[in-house]
This record gives structure tokens, sequence and C-alpha cells, in this order.
């Protein structure tokens, strides 16, 4: 009986469902609809939206009297779906209680984005790619068509740029099991093979052949030549198309256009490019008038712009010569620099007569603008006095386009701001007639660490520990709150040094310069000290020999204003002491080859230096020169001596108590930006050491060691004598630094050097960049035996690393041509490393 009742109530269950579901739904006619008024609304299924918010958007609110049915319910239904963030929505009654109804909400949201991966993408690509996708892909955000479709063709175009251009990328879409209502999505990319340019072909190019042209092609290469890139990337394509015609422009065919350019693949893959050329006539100048100038006479502007009748009308020089060349070479420059900052000019082309144009240049030249006032911007850490004394632009000047050119070399050469941000901007206020002018800089690390050590057993501790501040405050010295870790921003600079080779080796070094003595004018001070001293060991051995410096310098510079302010003077008083104990490894030695190894040496001296520099950025300079001469003098003690005094029977402590000597030093360096970033630099150096009495001779310290990285045998030689490197050479390999075997210094050299620079990273927290080089140089114990073209030639490549902490480091790997060598790499060439500084 009991079995039968519970098989009864099972096929019950269903009757009784059914009759209280339609208990519980209501039934709505649509030919009588009823107004009702909202008495609560509720939001289902808004797990990660705010339920508020939702309400909101559906423009329905608590109060709200409402038709059921009627419009107000689907347009709220399509208000929610306008949002795009759910897959299903819905409006259901929840109940009524007479004319109030209450509403539920019911939404189903769309899948949010946990992660992504990638299948098929090397890991060098990921953070490339990574952040092309974030422009689109947010982490916990909404997963649409769109979105996934937006990513998809983020990840084509970035491929598509680096030459696949058959790639093909499909999107994956995988609920996330640890997360609810989360998927992740998986990107498979197919590259494909890298697409290059078989080869450009040009039609109608009847006066310029097709190597000239390609050469104006910067990045649509052919795949023949070599280290050159022959991907196609339309946006570069089109620019270069651009640049064809702007070569013709500039050798007369004005009219020159590219009728039609093709693109097709070869039965190969490749890519084809073919551009159809109208060159057109080729014109010349002919008649150049000038009209609405007052302030310069027509010769003057002519003169400035330096075009002749009869010359290849070159459009590119033309407004080179009337807006901005880099020489300064320019009608522009010239008005500007007289604070006509409203200048305006415009070339006519007033008549075509067959093959010659001819101009009339209008000129507006406005009134003279005035320098209001003058901002900088960016230095946090920098004092704002520092950079305004360099500044050549002040308030109630006449506006002056060099001056702020020179103004912004100045600041670049402070060596503290970033020189690829470095802004400048000029708003204007024209019914005032003046301007201001901004600077915006941007801080970057100045200051460098040298830090290193070691235990070297029977040498004891070896190292080096140095700190250069080149933003130094000591005015701030004692204010704790201007230690953050050291007082800076005044500009001044502090070097401490201290190195240890154990025993063998201690050497310590401070120096301080102050720039700007008294705040008024570029007068430097600087004042130095260091001592240096060398030992073969142990003192208990018979051999033990030393040999100690101590010197102590003071400096004072100033900017000279003739021939230009570019110049500048330094005079150093120097007093140095050397001190040889039985140091018979020493490179010092007389004319006659004799090695002084015993007594102690006074060395006075006063150093005039005068140099000048144009360089725009000390860290990669790509334009400008700098050089300098120097002469070093000593008194002529021995002009005071008895006339008949016998110098060759002293003993070398005696004979040379006191150093007597003129020393003089050539340097020079240039650099020009070839193309693009590529920099040439070329330099020389030249030095002679000569002496006042014939029968004392050249003094056997001050000379000049030429060959090796000028660094490790600086080690070893202190600041007795100046130590050049030659790339490629050993100091030994040159005949002249060699006497019995044993090495020696000479007192005249030369060296000249070629290098082609590129950067490969010039952000300012790491400068990089490769070099090639070609050098030559050679030493001589006479000067009458010097001959600037008998040189040792080198060439060689190398790398720099410049870190702000650190200083230079790099290294160089030169072959000597001119070196004992069996005609292989391994005896012609040398490698050499570069630490902390560069060398001579």
């Amino acid at each position: 009986m009991s079995r039968l009742f519970f098989v009864l109530w099972i096929a019950l269950i269903p009757v009784f469902a059914a009759a209280q579901i339609a208990d519980s739904i209501t039934i709505y006619d649509y030919d009588e609809p009823k107004d009702y008024e909202i008495g609560g609304i509720k939001v289902t299924g808004a797990n990660y939206s705010d339920d508020n918010a939702v309400i909101g958007v559906s423009g329905l609110k608590v109060g709200d009297k409402i038709r059921v049915p009627g419009a107000d319910i689907p347009k709220a239904i399509k208000n929610l779906w306008r949002l795009r963030l759910f897959t299903d929505v819905q409006i259901l009654e929840e109940k009524t209680i007479g004319d109030v109804i209450f509403l539920e909400l019911v939404v189903q949201e769309r899948p949010r984005l946990s992660k992504y991966s990638y299948e098929g993408v090397k890991k060098t690509y990921h953070d490339d790619l990574n952040e092309e996708l974030n422009k689109y892909l947010l982490k916990g955000g909404i997963v649409t068509e769109n979105v996934k479709v937006n990513a998809k063709e983020a990840i084509e175009e970035f491929f598509i740029g680096k030459g696949y251009l058959d790639v093909d990328a499909k999107v994956e879409e995988h609920a996330d099991s640890s997360r609810a209502n989360s998927v992740r999505l998986v990107f498979n990319v197919d590259r494909g093979e890298r697409i290059k340019i078989d080869d450009i072909i040009f039609v109608g190019n009847n006066q310029v052949k097709d190597k000239k042209l390609r050469k104006q092609l910067d990045n649509t290469k052919r795949k023949r030549k070599l280290f050159a890139s022959s991907k196609f990337i339309k946006e570069e394509y089109e620019e270069d198309k651009k640049k064809i015609i702007s070569f013709y422009n500039t050798i007369g065919y004005r009219d020159a256009q590219i009728t039609k350019d093709s693109l097709w693949r070869d039965p190969d893959g490749n890519l084809m490019l073919q551009m159809n050329i109208d060159e057109g006539n080729q014109y010349y100048f002919r008649n150049i008038s000038w009209k609405g100038n007052s302030i310069y006479d027509t010769e003057t502007l002519q003169n400035v712009l330096g075009i002749e009748k009869g010359e290849i009308y070159n459009q590119e020089l033309l407004q080179t010569r009337l807006s901005f060349s880099q020489d300064g070479r320019d009608v522009s420059t010239l008005y500007m620099d007289n604070g006509y900052l409203f200048f305006q000019v415009d070339p006519i082309e007033v008549a075509i007569d067959n093959d010659s144009i001819d101009l009339e240049i209008r000129i507006f030249e406005g009134p003279q603008a005035t320098i209001d006032k003058v901002i900088v911007k960016g230095n946090d850490r920098t004092h704002e006095h520092v950079i305004r004394r360099e500044l050549r632009t002040r308030p109630g000047e006449k506006f002056s386009r060099t001056d702020i050119i020179r103004s912004q070399r100045q600041i670049m050469n402070l060596g503290y701001f970033n020189p690829e941000t470095l802004g400048i901007n000029t708003p204007v206020n024209p019914q005032r007639g003046t301007v201001d002018i901004e600077y915006s800089v941007e801080e970057r690390p100045s200051d460098q660490l040298e830090l290193s050590a070691g235990w070297g057993g029977y040498q004891g501790v070896i190292g080096t520990l140095g700190v250069s501040f080149n933003n130094f405050s000591l005015r701030n010295f004692f204010k704790k709150k201007a230690w953050r870790p050291v007082p800076m921003g005044d500009g001044q600079r502090l070097s401490l040094r201290a190195q240890s080779n154990g025993r063998f080796y201690q050497s310590y070094n401070i120096s301080f310069t102050e720039p700007w003595l008294g705040g008024n004018k570029p007068n430097s001070l600087t004042v130095a000290a260091f001592y240096n001293r060398l030992t073969t060991g142990d003192r208990s051995f018979s051999t033990f020999g030393s040999f100690n410096i101590i010197n102590g310098t003071v400096s004072i510079g100033t900017r000279l204003n003739w021939p230009d302010d570019n110049f500048i003077s330094n005079t150093a008083i120097n007093i140095q002491t050397l001190s040889l104990n039985n140091w018979y490894s020493g490179i010092f030695r007389t004319d006659d080859g004799d090695l002084v190894s015993d007594g102690n040496y006074n060395n006075f001296s006063i150093k005039q230096t005068f140099a000048r520099s144009t360089i725009n950025d000390p860290l990669f300079p790509k334009e400008g020169s700098r050089f300098s001469l120097s002469v070093q003098l000593t008194p002529p003690y021995s002009l005071f001596d008895d006339k008949d005094k016998n110098y060759e029977d002293q003993e070398p402590a005696d004979r040379y108590r006191w150093l007597e000597y003129h020393k003089w030093r050539f340097d020079a360096e240039w650099y020009t930006t070839l193309v693009g970033k590529l920099v040439l630099k070329a330099s020389a150096k030249i030095g002679i050491l000569g002496h006042y009495n014939e029968r004392l001779g050249t003094t056997p310290f001050e000379r000049f060691q030429l060959g090796g990285d000028g660094i490790n045998n600086q080690q070893f030689s202190f600041n007795g004598v100046d130590i050049i490197s030659l790339r490629g050479y050993e100091v030994e390999q040159l005949e002249a630094n060699s006497i019995n075997g044993r090495n020696t210094a000479t007192p005249v050299f030369d060296k000249f050097t070629l290098e082609l620079r590129y950067p490969l990273s010039l952000n300012p927290s790491s400068t990089i960049y490769v070099l090639a080089f070609a050098q030559g140089g050679n030493s001589w114990r006479e000067l009458r035996d010097f001959n600037p073209f008998d040189i040792k030639r080198s060439v060689g490549l190398g790398l720099r690393v410049f870190l702000p902490m650190f200083g230079i480091l790099g290294f160089d790997y030169g072959i000597g041509f001119d070196k004992p060598n069996d005609g292989t790499l391994k005896t012609m060439g040398d490698f050499n490393i570069i630490l902390g500084f560069e060398p001579e």
C-alpha cells in the first residue's frame, strides 16, 4: 500500500508544479495595458557591474509611472544592450501590490579577460606584442568580438611591419576555470616566411640612373644589398617615394612626379616594385628680385642667398638659404638675430620662360620682438641659476635665433640633462611685440662610481674606490636636508679616488672645480692634488725599489670674447715632487739612454691652454669641433748657471734636481653627421717636449709614451709621462719606445684618427655606440726626426657603453699593419679594454 502511494505521489508532482508555475505567471493583455508605479528594482547577475549603474542606464526609476505592456520595458532593455556588457538581458515582474510593480533586471555578463598568451611566437617578440595589445586588451576587461578582431589585426600589422606579409593570426577563447565568468585568449600566430623585395624597377627615368634613384630610398631596399633591410613597409615606402621627387627637385626637375607604381609577387613569392616616373624638364634660376625689404638692401640679401643666375633650379637649396641653414647662412637667421621674430619670406615664381625661372622674393619684416620671460622647466635637481647663467637669452633683449641655438648647446654641454628631450618653446604676444622663451629639460644621472675589491695574497688588498660628483653643491654641504645622497645642484665637480694594488701600488686623488667663481662670470677655479706610490714589493728584499709622486695644481679658467666666445683660456700652476729609490723598472731615460733610477726631482711649471669648442653633446657629439693648444713652461734654471758648467759629469739627481723644459700640445677633434645617425670623427694630436739648454738636454720626465690602450700602462707610469693610446700596437712595437729592449718615453709624438660612429642607444641611462676606425701615429727621440707622414697604421672596430655611474666601458680590436707579423690576424691584431674613461 505504501509503495502504491509513493508511485501516485511521484506521478502527481508535474501536475502540482505546473499549477504553481501557472499561478506565478501574470498574463498581460496587449489590448488592455495597465499603468503601474515602480515600487522597487533589483538587479540579478551583475557580478562585476554596479547595480545602481545598471539601473541608471536602463532609464527606470523607483516612483516612475510605466505602462505594461508598453514601450517603457523594451526601451530599458535596448539601453542595457547598448552597453555591450551583457550577453542576455531580461526584465521580469517580481511582484505586484495593487498598482505598484516590483521589477527584476536579469543580466548575463560577458566574460572578463584573465590572461592571454601566444603560440608560434618567439619570446623576443612578446614584450613588443604586449605593448601593441595593451591598446585593446585589459586584464579584467570585457572580451567582445570587436576586441578579439582588433587584437588579431594588431598582431598581424606588427609582423607585417617586420616583413612577414603572409602572417596569419587566429584567436582562441577558453574558459578560465580558476575564475568565475573569465576567459583566457590564446593567439596562434603563423608568421610564414619573411617576404623580401627582390627588385625595384624604374621606368621613364632618362636623366637619372636607376642606381642613383635607389640610393634615395632610405627604407625600401632590394635584398641584393648587403646588410640592407629589404622588407616592405607601406608607410616607409610612401615616404621613400616622396624622397625620389625631392631628389629630382634638387637637380632642377621641379615638375617630376611618380605617375604610377606597382607591387606584385614573383613566382618565388618575393616582392617586385615598379615606379613609373615623368621627369619633366630641367629648369634654371634666371632673375631674382626682392620686394618688401627695408632693413637690409638687396645686395646684402643676395649675398646671403648665394644663388647666381644660371644655376640649376634647386628648391631645397632655395628654402634652406631663405629659412634655416645649419651653418646660419640664411635670410631668416639674418633677420631673426636682429629681433625680427615675425619675419616671413615667400619666394614666388613670376615667370617661366622655356627652361628658366624668374623669382620674386617677397619679404614681410614686421616689428622687432623683445624677450619678456625666460622660463626653465624640469630641473628637479639642478638649481635654476646654474642653467640661467649659461643662457644667452635674457629678458629685455631683442630676440635672436642664434642666441637660442647657442643656449641650447650650452645646456647640453653641462652634461646634466638628456639632449634627446631638450625642448624650446617660444610663445609670442603679437599685441605687445614680445616673446617668452621656455627651456624644458629632463635631468639625467651625471655622477660616477668606481668600485672594485679583492685579495691578492702576497700583494694584499687590491681594488679601487672612486666617486665623481659632477653636479655638486659645496654651499649646502652642512645642510642636512641637502644630502640626497649628497648635496647637489650647483654645477660644481668633486672627485675622490683611491686605488691599490696591494703593496705594489697606491694612488690617492682629489679635485674640486667651481665653474663660476664668484657667480657672476664664467671664471672657473680648480684645485687638485694626488699622491702616487709604486714599489717592487717587500722592503726586506735587497732589490726593493720605489717611486713616489706628490702633486698639487691650482688653475683658473675664463671664457674669452675674442676671436669669439667659444674660446676658453686656462692657466694652471703646478708643483710636483718625484722621488725614485732604486727604481730600475722605470721608463725615465736621458737623451743618451741612461736610466734614471734614483734621486729627488722638483717640477714647478705654469701651463697655459687656449681651447675652442662647439661640441653639441659631450657623450655622443654629432656636430662641431674642439681644439686646444697648450704650452707648459718651467723657469730656465740652467741659464743662470755658470756657462762652463759640465752637466755630463753630474748624476741625474743633481742635473735634473729642478726640471726645466717647455712642453707643447696640440689636440683637435671634428665631428659631422654623414647620413642619418652615422657620425664621422676626425682627430689629431701632436706633442713636443723641448729644452732651453742644449748642454743639459731634455728632461727624462714629462715625455710621451705612445702605444697600447692608454690605460693598463698608465697605472704603472703615473703622471711622470703623458700616456697616449695607439690601437693595434703595444708600446714596445714602436721603435723609438725601446732602448736595449726596455720601454722608454719620447719627447715627440703624433697621432691621427678617423672614426665612423653609429649609436645603438642614446638613452641617458646607457649611451651605446659602435665604431670603426683608421688610425696612425708614431714617436721620435729627436725633434729633427719628426715626420708627420711616417706613421704606424691600424684599422679596427670597437664598442662604447656610457653608464652614468661607471663612466665609459668598451673595447677595441685593432689590426696594425706596420709591426712585425707573419701576416695572420693573431700577430697583427690587438685587443684593448676601456674602463672608466676614454684614453687619449
